[in-house]
């Protein structure tokens, strides 16, 4: 009986050595994931978002300034800082879940075609161009024009013709005030993004107009900003149950992109499901938000903007460290995915029924699916 106590001790003793070790890796892969959710919120979509509204405010800014000077330098800068600012959005499209849908922000500036014929009628209704024209023209267009005049599109249709600036000459001033009250709406809600994302962090006078105008940015009227949120992962009051269902959240986002832009950005114009929906016609930069797109699954995937990229706390090295051939194999299809649409023939406006895009669609529909996988392996861990 003494030797098989002494042998149930033993066992048992060593099963509550196993468990503690179970418990310390899970507890070390739980730190991990938690830092992996730190990394990508503090430097992949904090810059993204404190870029994009730091542009949108300069973009005001020179529209002011060109309606004072009509000079087509100033009208080029103008150009310029629009496709900056036009940049980082599409750079953020791989998070667009959070406060950017549940606030309706995204429709609210990228929604596609223009409405021109709305867009003629406004223009001759003087009532709403002095409203635009009033110190809260901008608070006017977001509340009264409507997702289909607002945002980046409305803006870029005044500002761009065949991919070009237009002649400073050619444009009227009633459609800068259009185009100053539509930027400060966008402006608004760029803020709006930064702050729900960084709370704080963001430039005080950034967070004043955001307050200013009552913008929700806290998830679920709650505690948490959308920041704290996704990094409290699994803690009491986060949406998160766990830090896992986290990076699952991360690896949607970019599944939810790489379908759009294959399936829907250059898949309705190529198949013919509606040849008007092409983005960024104006300024025919529809290419380059296609290829910012993936960017913004690179960032998420890699964990931060360029200069910023942790090798150790991102998706790439824990999924590397799970499966290193799933790993190698969503780099591979991201690479795939920017290098198919950058062969795509320009302007696409042009060119979207062109054999190439087919390349593309597929490229972006096999990134999605590899990006599933990933979901899959989360989902076990």
């Amino acid at each position: 009986m003494k030797k098989n106590s002494l042998i149930f001790t033993i066992c048992l003793a060593l099963s509550c050595i196993f468990i503690s070790c179970k418990e310390d890796q899970i507890e070390t892969v739980n730190k991990d994931q938690s830092k992996i959710l730190e990394q990508y919120v503090n430097h992949t979509i904090a810059p993204t978002y404190t870029n994009l509204a730091s542009q949108t405010e300069q973009l005001v800014a020179d529209l002011q300034e060109f309606r004072t000077s009509r000079t087509q330098g100033n009208l080029n800068h103008v150009c310029e800082t629009f496709l900056a600012a036009r940049a980082w959005w599409e750079k953020s499209e791989a998070f667009l879940f959070g406060a950017a849908s549940d606030f309706g922000i995204d429709p609210h500036i990228d929604s596609w075609p223009l409405d021109v014929n709305a867009f003629n009628t406004m223009m001759s209704n003087a009532a709403q161009i002095q409203a635009m024209d009033a110190e809260d023209g901008d608070v006017y267009a977001g509340e009264r024009l409507g997702n289909s005049l607002l945002g980046f599109h409305g803006i870029e249709y005044i500002l761009f013709r065949n991919g070009s600036p237009k002649s400073a000459d050619e444009i009227t001033d009633l459609e800068l005030i259009y185009a100053i009250a539509v930027a400060g709406d966008l402006r608004n809600r760029c803020f709006q993004l930064e702050v729900s994302w960084i709370g704080s962090r963001a430039p005080k006078s950034h967070r004043d107009k955001v307050e200013e105008l009552e913008l929700n940015t806290m998830v679920n009227s709650g505690n948490y900003n959308y920041g704290e949120n996704l990094m409290k992962s699994g803690s009491l009051g986060s949406t998160y149950a766990s830090t896992v269902s986290g990076l699952m959240a991360i690896v949607d986002g970019c599944k939810t992109i790489a379908d759009e832009v294959g399936t829907s950005k250059i898949g309705k114009p190529y198949n013919g499901e509606d040849p008007n929906y092409i983005e960024s016609p104006y300024s025919q930069k529809s290419i380059e938000d296609f290829y910012n797109n993936i960017v913004s699954i690179e960032n998420a995937y890699l964990g931060g903007i360029d200069g910023e990229q942790s090798p150790t706390l991102s998706l790439h090295a824990y999924i590397g460290s799970l499966d290193k051939n799933l790993d190698n194999r969503v780099m591979n299809t991201i690479a795939y995915a920017k290098n198919k649409i950058q062969a795509m023939p320009t302007p696409f406006v042009s060119n979207y029924t062109n054999p190439a895009n087919a390349e593309a669609i597929t490229a972006c529909q096999t990134l999605d699916e590899v990006l599933s996988e990933v979901n899959n392996l989360l989902s076990k861990q």
